[in-house]
């Protein structure tokens, strides 16, 4: 796990260092282990290091004979089988990161077809004077690019192109209708005008400091839906899910799990109890607040349960206030999704014993866990309505101007993914994973880990678990009113303490009531700020503060995190001191 960035220069020349060095400095909380660069022509990349297998010789840039040049950011599960296939005298390091730069030379731009992995990958081939960047189907890692004066450009954060001063901080007031309306944004183009994200699945090929080519590898299979019975697909699922979670362990440094007390979760430590003959180290959170819902007692006996070595996180009001602006500064992509809450606070801990740990994302949109995948299925006269057709400020009068057009990237994406013989609920399913996923779910995990130096791995998004899950009949997904259904069904053979077969408990975290507590003197600080005034009617902001409403409440939130997010990324504030203090500082 690492923090890579690049330029492709227009005129030939070779990148400025000025610009190396504020790449690497952007991206030092990415990589704390080491920092490596090449400049080979009119192409310079840096890479900043989190250490996690080879710790001797892994080091990069790597290089093979030829002088092509590889940088990444992520781990590749299937490297021990890959180098086999080229055999030992090509490589010259143990990393997991080098067998691409072989599958390069035999496939070309198809390299990355045959990785089995989470990846953000440079590629510079200065025979062919080309550059190629690649992502993992599932957009677990993040990389953007922009096309700037001075050439071409990418990294892993978008920050990282104004440290450089390649760019500015311009909004694009599309994409920020897509993140009111729904805390995140959707498509290619970021919130940022100028800066685009490379596509999950997607390879480009840049020459000149121009994209002369690109290619797609989808998430999720295409075919018919398997009919197989639910004692085999049982079965098999437990096969596919030991095999992913056994090559997700692959680490030369600890390891361990955050662990909810869910369903997706608790699968996870069942195999990882399974599979190690040491103790799990699991870690799990709550709030001091006891109007909310809390699994931390459920997480705590499912940890006694295996015998893993269990911490429990409490996650209080003062946490909210203190480190909320810190938060928002690390989410230069922003998602606005409470989650990002706790998902920091967990990590902050478990990164003074862990360097890898496991997370059950995914497992939602795989096994179709969602409420909205049911309510999608049902009639309209049973309360189905099409996913996301509402949005936060409907209805409140708050903005200035209805956003109108905030749900049409999402559309795109349904008809994208309304390939036959796919179902609604696989089409529901193909959504979520080309944009909700990538751009909220693995962008909060990706920012709260890698800001204290922490990889996150996702078992379930592997492409064998797909390949599998995804294609099973949807009888076996949802079926007496509750998702997962298989994967419950498999969690109560293998770890009946986990009661996948109860209802839900839920984790819910209680920023709305944080909020009205202090929206008498909190409303007026974030109406008052040029960003709020622009797009909202600042009485109707102060009046949402104060209000007891759940609606009101989250549309609350998501001006706050926007105004916090604004004061750092655009306006350059620096996150320095608690909530109420960033809210005051002076333009």
């Amino acid at each position: 796990m690492c923090g890579i960035a690049g330029l492709m220069t227009f005129d030939g020349k070779p990148p400025a260092k000025s610009v190396l060095d504020a790449f690497a400095a952007a991206l030092a909380h990415r990589g704390p282990d080491g920092e490596g660069r090449h400049v080979v022509g009119n192409v310079g990349m840096v890479q900043r290091r989190l250490a996690i297998i080879d710790l001797e010789t892994g080091d990069q840039p790597l290089y093979d004979s030829a002088g092509t040049a590889l940088i990444a950011n992520g781990e590749i599960y299937n490297y021990l089988e890959l180098r086999k296939e080229f055999g030992p005298k090509v490589f010259k390091t143990r990393s997991d990161c080098e067998p691409p730069i072989s599958l390069y030379h035999r496939d070309g731009i198809d390299f990355a077809r045959n990785l089995r992995g989470m990846y953000s990958i440079a590629l510079h081939d200065p025979a062919q004077e080309k550059l190629l960047l690649a992502r993992d189907p599932f957009g677990i890692k993040p990389l953007y690019f922009a096309e700037t004066q001075e050439g071409f450009a990418f990294a892993s954060e978008p920050q990282a192109f104004f440290a450089a001063g390649l760019l500015a901080p311009e909004i694009n007031e599309n994409r920020l209708d897509e993140l009111l309306q729904m805390q995140f944004t959707c498509g290619d183009t970021t919130i940022y005008r100028g800066i685009e994200r490379v596509k999950p699945g997607e390879t480009l090929v840049i020459r000149r400091g121009r994209i002369i080519e690109r290619t797609y590898l989808p998430p999720l299979p295409d075919g018919p839906t398997t009919d197989q019975p639910i004692g085999d697909a049982i079965e098999a699922l437990d096969a596919v899910l030991e095999d992913s979670v056994s090559v997700h362990q692959l680490s030369d440094v600890p390891y361990g799990l955050f662990l909810s007390g869910g369903i997706d979760s608790s699968a996870i430590l069942a195999l990882m109890a399974r599979l190690n003959e040491k103790p799990v180290q699991t870690f799990t959170i709550g709030f001091t607040f006891s109007g909310v819902a809390d699994e931390r007692e459920h997480a705590r006996q499912l940890a006694e349960s295996v015998g893993s070595v269990h911490t429990e996180v409490t996650f209080g009001e003062a946490d909210f206030w203190n480190s909320l602006p810190t938060i928002a500064a690390a989410m230069d992509d922003p998602a606005a999704d409470y989650a990002i809450l706790p998902t920091w606070k967990l990590a902050s801990v478990a990164a003074q014993e862990l360097k890898v740990v496991l997370s059950g994302e995914g497992g939602d949109e795989l096994f179709a866990g969602y409420g909205r995948y049911r309510r999608l299925l049902r009639p309209w006269w049973r309360g189905g309505r099409t996913i996301r057709e509402r949005g936060t400020f409907d209805r409140l009068k708050v903005l200035r101007k209805p956003p109108h057009a905030w749900r049409d990237s999402i559309a795109s994406m349904e008809a994208s993914g309304s390939t036959s013989p796919r179902s609604k609920l696989q089409i529901a399913q193909a959504t979520d994973c080309r944009d909700w996923l990538p751009n909220d779910l693995l962008t909060k995990l990706d920012r709260c880990l890698m800001s204290h130096g922490l990889e996150g791995r996702t078992p379930f998004l592997d492409k064998k678990v797909a390949a599998m899950v995804f294609l099973l009949k949807d009888s076996l997904k949802i079926s007496n009113g509750k998702g997962k259904w298989i994967l419950r069904q498999w969690l109560s053979k293998i770890l009946p303490k986990a009661e996948p077969l109860s209802r839900k408990r839920g984790f819910t975290v209680p920023v709305g009531y944080w909020i009205s507590q202090r929206g008498e003197k909190l409303g007026p600080l974030v109406a008052r700020l040029p960003a709020i005034q622009q797009i909202c009617n600042p009485t109707e902001v102060i009046r949402i503060f104060k209000s007891n409403d759940k609606h009101a409440g989250f549309a609350a939130w998501t001006l706050l995190f926007y105004a916090l997010w604004h004061r750092r990324h655009v306006e350059g504030f620096r996150p320095d001191g608690d909530v109420f203090e960033v809210l005051s500082a002076n333009f």
